[in-house]
């Protein structure tokens, strides 16, 4: 299982003795949701089931008119404006589900919205924004510079802001799904499992579950490099993250909302972080059991539950997963596919080294078996010895260990690569190349650094952050790769002579790129530089 150990249950003693969730279930009963929500079915999920030992029931608000909760709280805050607000419209920042949910209510309530979107944001959400209606206002590259942006035009054009998370009409809309999910089961579950990007929905669900139902265990779920309400809970304040990752785009928040954090105080037992295989793991499994494609966000409640699971060995439950959400942008889909099954740990990235002599590289697939692979890349690396990139179908953790123990013992020495980023995002697609030995007398291969950078997937990007690079260090490697995400990945490959390294150092330093000094990375070494299998794994985030 992939995944990062859950938060310790959140202690009482953090929360204020008096129950809050009084005027919150007030509020989520008197919401007005169904002029455009529908009441999302809870549905079974056998396969899930059937693996995980336990009842899992999937609340499917990605069969929402937007495929998203969040028309929901935009629809109930808009609801209860005045008829001289609804006549100035409406304004909003949102990278795409909230912007739809805000763009439906106004189209139905019959005012003027203005969505301001991220330049980032996929052109699909940007068209279906558009689609109803909207003024869309492309600006910055996340979502905290289209906010500013969007409470600028705020006071310029008189229009009333709708908060995404942060509004107590806004949290009941989203704490709706809580009061059917208690309705629509038999007896209430043992948990329910919930996303958390800047606190809306869980803090809605959680003050009605509370309410009503204590005993019913609230988690929320976060990607490990967007973890603003897991970091906040364990300080007993807000923190406001240096950056986000943003492949779960829905839920990359810096920082949560005062009052979604005084909620979460009170209502949320335990926060789970996942790692992203995990999340297109989560959206594999849902699609077999539903055949329906969550977007990443919507399926992080499905990771946290199978993490939770197995930490803690939960058997014979009843377990609730919200699917918040399906807005996935197409072009994601192959990435999702070759990381689910890494996710699963049905797969495997090895480099396996083996002796350059005649029948080596029979003996090395009788060694695999019946075992399917989903790459083999073969590289010559000198006269004595050859290095393979192998993708191999495994069954769990243990398995790949099995496997490594038993061709080694055969004389083919090996790295679990299945870990390791670069090895997943770059190398698998260029492994075989190495500095030429002519690349010059004054740089050796030890001059070559290897880095691995991310920026902000936009048009014309990519050229200005090759335009960034200095002009008197030579690249020597460059690989870019599109996942249709938000973010470019690149991995650049330099030749600085060591009594520039400082400069260099200064150079990176100053870019405005989240990079990784990948020059010691195993991967590397052995099938682009001049390593051995011995060397550690690593990868080292510089600055972010």
């Amino acid at each position: 299982m992939t995944g990062v150990p859950a938060s310790p249950p959140i202690a009482a003693a953090q929360a204020p003795a008096l129950a809050p969730t009084g005027d919150y279930l007030q509020r989520i009963l008197r919401a007005r949701v169904y002029d455009v929500a529908i009441e999302s079915p809870l549905d079974p999920a056998p396969n899930l089931s059937a693996r995980l030992g336990n009842r899992v029931l999937l609340k499917r608000e990605d069969l929402q008119p937007v495929f998203s909760f969040k028309l929901r709280g935009a629809y109930n805050r808009m609801a209860g404006l005045s008829p001289a607000e609804l006549e100035r419209g409406v304004i909003a920042a949102s990278a795409g589900n909230h912007a739809q949910g805000v763009a439906l209510a106004a189209q139905r309530l019959g005012c003027r919205a203005v969505i301001v979107m991220p330049v980032t944001t996929p052109e699909m959400k940007v068209r279906s924004v558009a689609a109803r209606g909207a003024e869309v206002v492309l600006h910055g590259d996340n979502y905290d510079a289209a906010c500013e942006q969007a409470r600028r035009l705020e006071q310029e054009r008189g229009l009333s802001f709708i908060h995404p998370f942060d509004d107590p009409d806004v949290i009941a809309g989203q704490g709706t799904i809580a009061l059917e999910i208690l309705r629509q089961c038999s007896e209430p579950p043992d948990a329910i499992y919930v996303a958390v990007g800047g606190g809306g929905l869980i803090a809605g669900i959680g003050a009605y579950v509370k309410s009503l139902w204590p005993e019913v265990e609230v988690i929320g779920v976060e990607p490990c490099d967007a973890d603003a309400m897991t970091r906040s809970l364990a300080a007993g304040r807000r923190v406001r993250l240096a950056g986000v990752g943003l492949f779960a785009d829905g839920v990359a928040v810096r920082e949560v909302g005062e009052l979604t954090f005084d909620l979460a105080r009170r209502v949320v037992d335990r926060m789970i972080t996942v790692d992203t295989d995990a999340i297109c793991a989560a959206i594999k499994d849902v699609f077999e059991d539903t055949r329906s494609i969550l977007e990443p966000a919507g399926a992080l409640a499905v990771a946290g539950m199978k993490a939770d699971v197995h930490n803690r060995g939960l058997r014979d439950r009843t377990l609730v997963a919200v699917a918040c959400g399906a807005n996935m942008n197409f072009g994601r889909l192959r990435f999702v596919a070759e990381r689910a099954e890494l996710g699963e740990e049905r797969e495997a990235l090895l480099a396996v080294e083996i002796p350059e002599q005649p029948g080596s590289l029979r003996r090395f697939c009788a060694e695999l078996g019946q075992r399917s692979l989903t790459e083999f890349s073969y590289r010559l690396a000198d006269s004595q010895r050859a290095h393979i990139f192998i993708g191999v179908q495994i069954s769990g953790h243990n398995d790949t260990a099995r496997l490594i123990e038993q061709l080694e013992r055969q004389g083919f020495p090996c790295l679990d690569l299945s870990h390791n980023e670069l090895a997943k995002l770059h190398l698998s697609h260029m492994v075989g190349g190495r500095l030429p030995a002519s690349a010059g007398e004054a740089l050796t291969q030890g001059d070559e650094l290897l880095y691995r950078f991310e920026f902000p997937e936009r048009p014309g990007a990519l050229m200005a952050f090759v335009s960034s690079l200095h002009p008197n260090w030579n690249i020597s490697i460059f690989h870019y790769r599109n996942h249709g995400a938000d973010v470019g990945r690149i991995v650049v490959g330099v030749q600085v002579p060591s009594g520039e390294r400082d400069d260099w150092r200064a150079f990176v330093a100053a870019l405005p790129y989240p990079h990784w000094d990948e020059t010691a990375n195993p991967a590397y070494q052995v099938f682009l530089g001049q390593g051995s299998m011995a060397l550690p794994l690593s990868g080292v985030l510089v600055t972010h």
